[in-house]
């Protein structure tokens, strides 16, 4: 029999953690008349053998958990220093029986704990399967493979734990056997026995099986056990086991500083070599993007109908994408034509989406991205118009836009030459967090702000309001000399049901749209139907409201958006017409320009090729910048709209070509991208139906009422906060602690620094929400420049209030 003594002889080996759950099942009654059959008072079946002994039904399930880091993971140390303390160690145990000993142990806690006969009553029920077996219900043990031998469980020593609902606090006991003891199989030779009681309602980290995992990484260590067999009192033993612990955190900080600075050595080596190569000559950043994309260029057609399911996700995206970018085109389209007094109209929205993806999808880059006018282009327009107002130019606003547009192609063209985007590698999931946050919260507050709007025009509207007090008037037959005709009149033009129906019908598209969405999570129809919903989720949402809208309640009075198809589509802006001073200001404008669509663009891209998309054809940031500047230049010449990379839509294009499972991490729910369909064919289809939508205007276009883009606005900015970490910790302020997911960071990280690094963020999306929503226009144009604080507050003041070692996990 091999003793505790001859471990440090073996050969090499790797140890590893099983955990093992044990439960009793009841076996149904079989036909064999050599048993007899007897039920229990819980109504449970129980084998008679003819001998009297009993039969029942064991079940065990073995599964590998992983050694706790201690220079990693901030509650191993913590937790043996505080638990330690008042740890129960019992090297002189009274009783070798396993049923003795567990009495004896339940004896010593409970001598602290209130009820204690109740409490020994669960402490027994709850660890155990079956208490008159003795088979222990969770248990931890060490697993030793070694080189050349089959692998096997280390006899030596054994973890129990439970979770017990009448304690406030966590136990710790720690038995030093006198000599080898059977506890059943696999542990026929015990020297160290641990037992760990935690209260059920605990954090995540401070469960039964962390705080087990703790002590179990620390006994897994042969070296320790044989130095504890000789300790002859319990300071000692505690001593003895806090020194370890803190080693362990020193040989498991090592080879995790050694890989960091390894790490660190290659990204720096990879920049420098980067720098070489990118910014060696003029243009190989561009040259770089096409030789990664090129070779993948046939298979971005094929990809899309490589299969059956293939196809069927292509034609489902395609009908996702035209409605998503069709309805904030003309959303945005109807901004800017009241901005401009009808120069924008929504047929240059639709035919610039069209012509501008089209060219995109075609020749750009990362054609999973997807390019459309947005807020803060249409606050830019808005600006623009405000100058050429300022200045009188009014009558040469199509040129003062056209040489804006220019210059900031301009700026864009010499970003990409000179490979400026290659600062994107400071930009980190911190400052794309932010802005997609940002985003989300510009969609509802747009659709916030309609209804406002809406509930001013209509529901409390002076019409209203002199009918109101007209019908007071009347009631207390005090007329005034008004008649009822003027009652009538007066009466008319008050339309609440307008209100009420604008309401109705946004949040009717969001819900029917959201419940579609996450149909697939619901347990009814065939798993193909509910994934067919929700594909088709937002079309089917906008077509049926639309539908009650426009011919259902076809009674109340409704607004659709504002259409004149007299003006010409394509007219050259007569740039000829501004003077030098003009021109100047207008480079002022265009650099500011150039530095929103240059950090939008960049930092959609790369949220589009955040490693947890599983994409395999590499990104093209230079390439796309030089796409990007070739379109705006075309939309500038004829005073059509901007475009560039769009949130929440390209990540959202990216799930609906994406193969998505559900796989369950410590209890909690997630959902893996599995693969991408990387498909030109998706956006090339989708803006065909676009351009063909030319043909609808104004009918049957202008049945989709403005409640219904509210409605989408809302329907994008909920779907996209979904795997924003920062709003998932921005939840974790008012979530109870016990109810924490168990996230890496969860695990790595203090709270305390948890909600910090969580308050800096909201800090910074505020300041991103007062220029963004600001009412005047002006102050609106160092919004880029604050995208570029974001860089720098992260790399240059973040690691001066949080240590580098939290922010490389949360960040």
């Amino acid at each position: 029999m091999a003793t505790e003594n001859d471990e440090s002889k073996e050969s090499p080996r790797r140890v590893s953690i099983t955990r093992r759950r044990s439960s009793i099942f009841r076996p149904p009654p079989p036909p064999e008349p050599r048993f007899s059959w007897q039920i229990s008072k819980d109504d449970q079946w129980t084998i008679l053998q003819n001998d009297g002994s009993e039969t029942t039904l064991v079940y065990r399930k073995n599964q590998t958990s992983s050694m706790k880091n201690f220079a990693v993971e901030v509650r191993g140390i913590r937790d043996v220093d505080n638990l330690l303390k008042d740890a129960t160690i019992i090297l002189q145990p009274k009783s070798v029986v396993l049923k003795d000993l567990i009495e004896e142990i339940i004896q010593h806690v409970s001598s602290t704990v209130e009820g204690s006969e109740a409490f020994f009553q669960e402490a027994y029920e709850n660890l155990f399967a079956d208490s008159n077996a003795q088979i222990f219900a969770n248990t931890l043990q060490g697993f030793i493979k070694m080189e050349s031998q089959v692998a096997d469980y280390d006899p030596s020593w054994l973890c129990a734990f439970c979770n017990l609902a009448k304690i406030k606090r966590r136990y710790i006991v720690i038995v030093r056997m006198k000599q080898p003891t059977n506890f059943g199989e696999t542990c026929q030779e015990v020297r160290f026995f641990t037992l760990v009681l935690c209260p059920s309602k605990s954090k995540e980290t401070k469960t039964a099986l962390e705080t087990a995992r703790t002590f179990a990484t620390i006994f897994s260590d042969s070296n320790l056990r044989n130095s504890l067999l000789t300790v002859n009192s319990e300071d000692l033993f505690k001593n003895g086991l806090s020194m370890w612990a803190t080693k362990l955190s020193e040989i498991s900080n090592q080879p995790s500083s050694a890989g960091t600075h390894g790490a660190e050595e290659s990204v720096v080596e990879d920049d420098s070599k980067r720098s070489k190569v990118c910014c060696g000559g003029i243009g190989s950043g561009i040259k770089q993007d096409l030789l990664r994309r090129l070779p993948h260029y046939i298979s971005d057609y094929t990809d899309g109908i490589a299969d059956g399911r293939s196809i069927q996700k292509t034609i489902s995206t395609s009908v996702f994408l035209y409605f998503a970018c069709l309805l904030p085109t003309i959303a945005f389209a109807t901004l800017n034509s009241h901005t401009t007094n009808g120069r924008m109209d929504v047929k240059k929205g639709i035919f610039a989406q069209t012509v501008g993806q089209m060219i995109f999808a075609v020749i750009g880059g990362q054609h999973l991205s997807i390019l459309l006018t947005t807020a803060p282009l249409s606050l830019f327009v808005k600006i623009i118009f405000a100058l050429s107002e300022f200045f009188n130019i009014v009558d040469d606003f199509e040129a003062f836009y056209c040489c804006v547009g220019l210059w900031c192609s301009f700026f864009l063209f010499l970003s990409a030459i000179f490979n400026m985007s290659k600062i994107m590698k400071y930009c980190t999931r911190s400052t794309e967090e932010i802005f997609a946050l940002f985003i989300s919260i510009a969609f509802v507050v747009y659709a916030v702000k309609d209804v406002t709007h809406d509930f001013q025009e209509n529901y409390n509207s002076a019409a209203c309001k002199n009918s109101q007090n007209l019908s007071f008037i009347l009631k207390d037959n005090t007329s005034l000399n008004l008649n009822q005709s003027t009652y009538q009149t007066e009466a008319a033009v008050c339309h609440r049901d307008t209100s009420l129906l604008y309401i109705l019908l946004m949040l009717g598209t969001f819900w029917f749209g959201f419940t579609l969405y996450n149909f697939k999570n619901t347990p009814f129809l065939q798993r193909s139907k509910r994934e067919l919903l929700s594909d088709y989720s937002l079309p089917l949402a906008v077509v049926l409201f639309s539908f009650i809208g426009s011919f259902i309640f076809h009674d109340i009075p409704v607004q659709g958006f504002e259409y004149d198809g007299s003006k010409p589509l394509l007219k050259l802006a007569p740039i000829q017409n501004l003077d030098w001073k003009m021109i100047l200001i207008a480079g002022v404008l265009g650099f500011n320009l150039a530095v929103l669509i240059f950090m939008d663009q960049n930092i959609g891209s790369a949220i589009v090729n955040n490693p947890s998309n599983k994409l395999t054809k590499g990104p093209s940031y230079n390439w796309d910048i030089v796409v990007i500047s070739i379109i705006n230049v075309f939309s500038s010449l004829f005073t059509l709209p901007w475009l560039h990379v769009a949130l929440p839509h390209a990540p959202l294009h990216v799930k609906c070509l994406a193969d998505i499972e559900e796989r369950v991490e410590h209890g909690q729910i997630k959902q893996i991208v599995v693969k991408v369909r990387e498909t030109r064919l998706t956006t090339i289809i989708s803006h065909i139906l676009m351009g063909l939508s030319l043909l609808l205007l104004p009918y049957p276009l202008t049945y989709i009422l403005p409640s219904v883009f509210d409605g989408l606005y809302l329907y994008m900015g909920i779907t996209a906060l979904g795997g924003n970490q920062l709003f998932e910790r921005i939840l974790l302020v008012f979530t109870e602690q016990t109810s924490y997911p168990p996230n890496h960071y969860i695990r790595r990280v203090p709270q305390r620094k948890i909600h910090q690094f969580t308050l800096i963020q909201v800090l910074q999306l505020i300041l991103l929400c007062v220029l963004g929503f600001f009412p005047f226009p002006f102050v609106k144009v160092i919004f880029p420049l604050v995208l570029l604080f974001l860089l720098f507050s992260r790399h240059k003041l973040l690691p001066k209030l949080i240590e580098k070692k939290y922010l490389d996990v949360l960040d």
